[in-house]
């Protein structure tokens, strides 16, 4: 893991070219505290720091070619390159070390911009051909590596992560106020775009080319679904009887994979079935006892660390966890907003930071569970949202005299009724817009009219919040389910992987998914909806490939997500805080939210009345964002309530299980 940055301009560098690139390498130091390298000619300039986890002697970045024409800084890990090192070699091309950065340089040399189709892992890489002055930039295919880049004047940049852009000096940190309903939406910014001006995200599975003061961007992979497998033939060729099979056969070996490591390796365990199905394979392939790492907060509702002590004891771990309080929590809030460079979609984040720096105390590369909700349907909202479309379908078949006169007394209804019947297919327009991306929004689109300004809030409509996401929805081809996975996939999963990226980064440590390994992605993708959803049920093929390795309780535990009592904080000490932050004259001044309907928000969401967590949390982030980048304050501490001026550090607490004297699993 590594953080790259750099540049390349058609009329050649300037002078001060090698310092821009310097600093714009070194504002992410943390991505690679352990080394930084350069490359420089006339017309590009390449930086690189370095996290070193492969070829700790002679893996520096940026690795050249033979004859240094051609150079490469990488962020990620190639996991299949040591067995596409001898093809080349055969080729004719000459290693100088055991690295699999240097793997991509070659494969470039023999097989151009398709190298990307040979290689199986998680990759942020840039090329510069100096023969050619040509850049490519490219990204994997599910986008579990960031990378960003702008074009000013004759000059393309590009970097790990937005910050590097603005070090330059050469680009501004502007808002790019349209993409705020989408943000308050979705939580996040699906496309190209993200929320500065003329700030791009190289999509997932896409790459880059800056040649001649051309850019072209291409998509080089895909997700398949079931019916293009149909229409291809190239769905999984094997009975429904050896279908779990091959699936533990797949997940065994991308866990397998993702054990290549010259450092020390660790598991991110919450206990679920997602980390519990890694940890528990993880386990049998390596010669001593795994080391967990696990974190929950001090409220007993929101402490769940009995799951992940269970599978620890199961499978004999080396358990290490971390306590979070509210202090921390607020605390590590404003430097984790720059962190992540937009505002912070989901409050978890924090915690997943809090974890990745207790686990950096012992290892440098963890696995996690993140990507097995979006390619198994394991979100509850999939189950839902299938049936209320085909209620939908069957509703909007009847008569149009009998769906007014239900109308009508759904208006004298119970609450409770009128609650439901506001989220079901009795009043939600049979759109992907409104029945899946508002329904399950973070802030949806009632609610941000309320609470936006007059001009933004004539600006959020169900297009310009979800319009992305939604397109994502009617491009895939396939059953309902196939159109719903394949949407979050190229949005929310995209969202998802940019956290783990940032908060595992910030404490200096690598994450890998064993999930989102392609091939078995594109094994899931291709199977028929009952393998994931089956009734209720989700997750179906993983459930039956664990079975007779995890405890029964693991398998059959309901999904929790992750409980963060931010709600509960914010009804609260924390309340005044975050009325300080939205209700001051600054905020005021900016115009992007009306002061009286967030004063309501805040006031009834303190009595009970109402569960804001969700506005007051994206309203929050939004302003912290807009003070860090927009208003060049850099990181400020939040005011600490008086009730909460006390020392408090987050609470470890580590145990060692004897492996031998548990049960086999």
């Amino acid at each position: 893991m590594c953080g790259i940055a750099g540049l390349a301009a058609t009329g050649g560098v300037g002078a001060d070219a090698v310092e821009r690139v310097t600093a714009m390498r070194d504002v992410v130091a943390h991505r690679g505290p352990d080394d930084a390298g350069m490359h420089a000619d006339d017309h590009a300039v390449l930086g690189h720091r370095r996290l070193s986890i492969v070829d700790l002697a002679t893996g520096a970045q940026p690795i050249a070619n033979e004859d240094g024409t051609i150079h490469v800084v990488f962020n990620g890990e190639i996991y299949n390159h040591g067995s596409i090192r001898p093809d080349l070699e055969q080729c004719g091309h000459r290693y100088r070390t055991t690295s699999d950065t240097e793997t991509i340089v070659h494969a470039y040399e023999q097989w151009g911009d398709a190298c990307v189709d040979r290689l199986r892992g998680m990759f942020a890489f840039a090329i510069w051909d100096a023969p050619k002055q040509r850049l490519l930039l490219a990204r994997d295919r599910l986008g579990i590596k960031p990378l960003y880049w702008t074009r000013q004047g004759d000059t393309l940049l590009f970097g790990s992560e937005i910050k590097s852009l603005f070090a330059s000096g050469l680009v501004e940190a502007r808002a790019r106020l349209a993409g705020i309903p989408e943000l308050l939406g979705t939580r996040f910014v699906t496309g190209p775009d993200t929320l500065f001006e003329a700030v791009h995200s190289l999509l997932p599975g896409h790459q880059l080319v800056f040649e001649r003061g051309n850019v072209r961007i291409r998509k080089y992979w895909d997700l398949p679904t079931a019916a293009t497998a149909i229409e291809t033939n190239s769905g999984p060729q094997i009975a429904d009887g050896d279908v779990v099979a091959r699936f533990r056969e797949l997940f065994e070996e991308s866990v397998r994979l993702r054990l290549m490591s010259d450092v020390p390796l660790g598991m991110f365990l919450s206990g679920g079935l997602d980390s519990s199905a890694i940890a528990a394979v993880m386990s049998r392939l390596i010669d001593r006892p795994l080391q967990t790492f696990s974190v929950a907060f001090r409220e007993r509702a929101f402490n769940e660390l009995q799951y992940s002590r269970e599978v620890a004891s199961a499978i004999g771990a080396e358990s290490h966890e971390v306590v979070v309080g509210d202090g921390d929590f607020f605390d590590a809030l404003p430097r984790l907003v720059w962190h992540e460079d937009e505002p912070i979609a989901h409050p978890s984040s924090v915690p997943l930071y809090f974890v990745s720096a207790l686990a950096r105390n012992h290892v440098k590369v963890v696995l996690t569970g993140e990507g097995s909700d979006e390619m198994l349907a394991g979100y509850g909202k999939y189950v839902r949202t299938t049936w209320n479309w085909r209620a939908a379908d069957i509703y909007s078949r009847l008569p149009a005299a009998l769906r007014s006169t239900v109308a009508r007394g759904l208006t004298h209804a119970p609450a409770s009724i009128q609650r439901y019947s506001a989220r079901s297919f009795l009043t939600v327009p049979h759109v992907p817009e409104a029945m899946f991306f508002d329904n399950f929004a973070g802030v949806r689109l009632a609610e941000q009219r309320e609470l936006l300004s007059r001009d933004l809030r004539e600006a959020a409509t169900l297009d310009s919040a979800y319009g992305g996401a939604a397109a994502h929805f009617r491009n895939a081809r396939g059953t309902l389910l196939d159109r719903l996975l394949y949407a979050d996939a190229k949005a929310y999963l995209v969202e998802l992987l940019m956290k783990q990226d940032q908060m595992s980064m910030a404490a200096s440590i690598e994450s890998r998914v064993p999930f989102l390994d392609h091939r078995l992605v594109e094994f899931v993708a291709r199977l028929p909806d009952r393998w994931k959803a089956s009734g209720f049920q989700t997750k179906r093929i993983l459930r039956e490939a664990m079975k007779g390795i995890l405890p029964e309780v693991i398998l059959n535990r309901p999904k929790m997500g992750f409980p963060v009592p931010f709600g509960t904080w914010t009804r609260g000490a924390w309340n005044g805080v975050a009325r300080d932050l939205l209700l001051d004259r600054r905020t005021r001044e900016r115009g992007l939210i009306d002061p009286s309907a967030v004063d309501r928000l805040l006031r009834r969401h303190a009595a009970g009345a109402t569960n804001g967590a969700d506005r007051i949390w994206s309203l929050l982030n939004l302003e912290i964002w807009y003070r860090t980048f927009i208003d060049g304050d850099g990181v400020q501490s939040l005011p600490v309530p008086a009730a909460k001026r006390r020392a408090d550090s987050p609470t470890t607490r580590e145990t060692t299980t004897d492996a031998h004297s548990v049960a086999q699993v």
